[in-house]
């Protein structure tokens, strides 16, 4: 399988390969080896990018979260919380071939109904959307706050 380079910055990622011969990379937080499917290696890269470029706390950074919303279960991809462990960030990841569009900024912010944070990560790895959620209204940030900046949304 042949990753894509992705538009964030380069990263040492390890790899290997499981019994079946499927690539699988590293992922930091849950610290164990993951396949790396299209989506995957967006949220690698993701999560990367948080801690060494925006100072997020690996502590601070939950992986798959399970809500349930209309009484179904959902996972978020990634989620940021401050020291309280109060969210801060919903982050959806999309393989790069699949569109960001008005469907997926729709889709986190349904995660955010039960959430409840001030911003909103939408990547697929080509392109990425920051949204700040003012009064209810997403609001386009062009760049992605550091860490010490998004504690104060």
């Amino acid at each position: 399988m042949n990753l894509p380079v992705l538009n964030f910055p380069e990263v040492e990622f390890r790899f290997q390969n499981n019994e079946k011969g499927t690539l699988q990379v590293f992922d930091i937080i849950r610290k164990k080896f993951v396949d790396a499917t299209p989506e995957e290696w967006v949220r690698q890269h993701i999560i990367h990018y948080l801690m060494h470029h925006k100072q997020v706390p690996a502590s601070m950074i939950s992986i798959e979260k399970q809500l349930i919303l209309n009484k179904t279960k959902r996972r978020t991809d990634v989620v940021v919380y401050n020291n309280s462990l109060k969210p801060l960030l919903i982050i959806e990841c999309k393989a790069p071939q699949i569109e960001i569009d008005q469907l997926t900024i729709n889709q986190a912010l349904r995660y955010n109904m039960e959430l409840n944070v001030p911003a909103v990560f939408l990547s697929n790895g080509l392109r990425h959307i920051f949204l700040k959620l003012e009064d209810g209204e997403p609001k386009v940030v062009k760049e992605v706050p550091s860490y010490q900046n998004l504690l104060n949304f």
